[in-house]
């Protein structure tokens, strides 16, 4: 208890306020401290499939990485877990042409998804993927959130806005990252995070919390661990 208030005296607004500052920082370096700690755990790569009955069963909590082709998925998988070649990246859009799943800790899934648009790749085979990627995010059950990944160079496409209304559809939450945006100055990201904020609220299963990555840099990388981390199964720490 204040001192001054055991003696009769008015707790200022002041101190309130700085009172629920000092506890929303350290209930942020707590997330940070767990994210940091959970993303530190061996990550392994389990299997890739190109058919949805190829998935396996899991009862860990999973996070699903979408977007367009060439957006950085693999090279984030990489960054967050502190793992050059964890998952395979190319300068050929729509190399990735399956689904590769990661057991983290034991205690979450990573699944890392063909991007979708753009590809060097037969039009039939990409119809293919986006097909499989569609019935994948509809109906997996332990699915907790999968991440929409954007340009931040580019913003939000068509295709992207093809995708979010299927998420809409079918209930599956969904948060944009922002990725690369060490390419660009700070004020056209916060216009793009603008932008973005302004458009993703008009989405029912949009998450409300837009974060700014970089792969290179590590930007944005510890709270993006945070926020996933916060999903993962439970578990103690020290």
């Amino acid at each position: 208890m204040d001192r001054r208030a055991d003696q009769g005296g008015d707790v200022s607004a002041d101190d309130q306020t700085t009172g629920t500052e000092t506890g929303h920082d350290h209930e942020r370096e707590e997330a940070l401290a767990y994210g940091r700690w959970l993303f530190a755990q061996a990550c392994k790569f389990e299997l890739g499939v190109a058919r949805l009955d190829q998935i396996p069963d899991s009862d860990l909590p999973e996070i699903a990485f979408a977007g367009r082709s060439n957006v950085g998925k693999s090279s984030l998988l990489n960054a967050l877990t502190g793992q050059r070649n964890l998952a395979r990246t190319s300068h050929q859009p729509g190399r990735t042409q399956e689904m590769n799943f990661f057991t983290l800790g034991e205690r979450l899934i990573l699944a890392d998804l063909p991007g979708y648009g753009f590809a060097q790749a037969p039009k039939q085979k990409v119809a293919a993927w986006t097909r499989q990627v569609k019935a994948y995010l509809k109906g997996r059950a332990t699915l907790r959130r999968a991440l929409l990944l954007i340009d931040s160079r580019h913003g939000i496409k068509d295709v992207d806005r093809e995708v979010m209304k299927m998420m809409d559809e079918a209930a599956v939450s969904y948060q944009a990252v922002l990725t690369k945006c060490d390419k660009i100055g700070a004020a056209e990201l916060a216009k793009r995070q603008e932008a973005t904020a302004k458009e993703l609220a008009a989405h029912v299963a949009a998450h409300p919390v837009i974060l700014s990555t970089s792969a290179r840099d590590g930007g944005g990388i510890p709270e993006l661990r945070a926020a996933l981390a916060a999903l993962a199964a439970p578990r103690d720490f020290e």
